[in-house]
């Protein structure tokens, strides 16, 4: 069993930047693929970004791409995802969840086996 615990969110204006963090309870967490999605009012939950295990392969929404990075700290059980340059339709709640399948970094939400409580980010005009 894995525990996932954002943290980071906030509220930024339009341009800032934030960075998120996703804390990771167990040993297995460096053999984990991980992956951000965000859910915004009124939408369904979507793909932003995902990692290997090793962190040498990483994967991005065409709309944060050249904007936001995700990387990993495996000594410290820890993903995290920089947003740089942001804008007002990246406000969502951000999630941070854990694929114990695939080493792969995967967009497909169903492949990922544990989630966060989520992050709230809000970016002002």
């Amino acid at each position: 069993q894995v525990q996932l615990v954002e943290s980071g969110g906030g509220l930024v204006q339009a341009g800032g930047s934030l960075r998120l963090s996703c804390a990771a309870s167990g040993r297995t967490f460096r053999t984990y693929a991980m992956g951000w999605f965000r859910q915004a009012p009124g939408k369904e939950r979507e793909f932003v970004a995902a990692i290997s295990w090793s962190g040498g392969s990483t994967s991005y929404a065409d709309s944060v791409k050249g904007r936001f990075t995700i990387s990993r700290d495996n000594a410290k059980n820890t993903v995290y995802l920089q947003m740089n340059s942001l804008k007002p339709e990246d406000t969502a709640v951000y999630y941070c969840a854990a694929d114990r399948t695939y080493s792969n970094p995967s967009g497909r939400e169903t492949n990922y086996d544990y989630w966060g409580q989520g992050t709230q980010v809000t970016v002002s005009s």
